[in-house]
């Protein structure tokens, strides 16, 4: 993704904003909008939206840090959650936090020095049942130990980041 100056990152949100603002609960969508057009949610985002929306700062910033799936620094090829609620850290999510900091060599909130990995708590992957449970993408895994999750990671690598859906010539 090409690095996106200061004006034109305000460009850009602007256009997204005059484009979504209109929706029923726009706030979202153009949340969504600009992290998929920008990679992450940049602080100079916050107050053109605001504007836009003609809300407060506060109401913005307040929804990017509710929802874990806005970011406002870049992140890695691939986010690598690890739940951290009751479930799973009473099926040892703990040791499989400390384990994923040594392998990836960062802490959460940091990405890997490649780009590769983002390290991120989330707080329920709803898979409580086989915790401890860690979201790759899209993909949550379940029954989470040291050595799957280094198997995981190594998948991450090989596999292609948006692979093609099969379509049924192909199965």
């Amino acid at each position: 993704m090409p690095q996106a100056t200061p004006s034109n990152t305000r460009a850009r949100v602007q256009a997204i904003v005059a484009d979504l603002k209109h929706m029923p609960g726009a706030l979202l969508p153009i949340l969504h909008q600009v992290r998929d057009s920008l990679g992450h949610i940049p602080t100079e985002a916050v107050p053109v939206i605001a504007e836009g929306l003609q809300i407060t700062r506060a109401e913005v910033h307040g929804v990017i840090s509710f929802y874990h799936d806005f970011n406002t620094q870049p992140i890695g090829n691939h986010r690598v959650q690890i739940c951290r609620a009751e479930a799973c850290q009473a099926r040892g999510s703990r040791a499989l936090e400390e384990h994923a900091r040594k392998r990836l060599g960062i802490d959460y909130h940091q990405t890997t020095p490649d780009g590769e990995f983002t390290l991120e708590p989330v707080y329920c992957l709803g898979n409580c049942a086989t915790g401890p449970s860690v979201r790759i993408g899209n993909h949550i895994h379940g029954r989470v130990g040291a050595t799957r999750f280094d198997a995981i990671l190594d998948d991450a690598i090989t596999v292609p980041l948006d692979p093609e859906p099969l379509t049924e010539g192909d199965a």
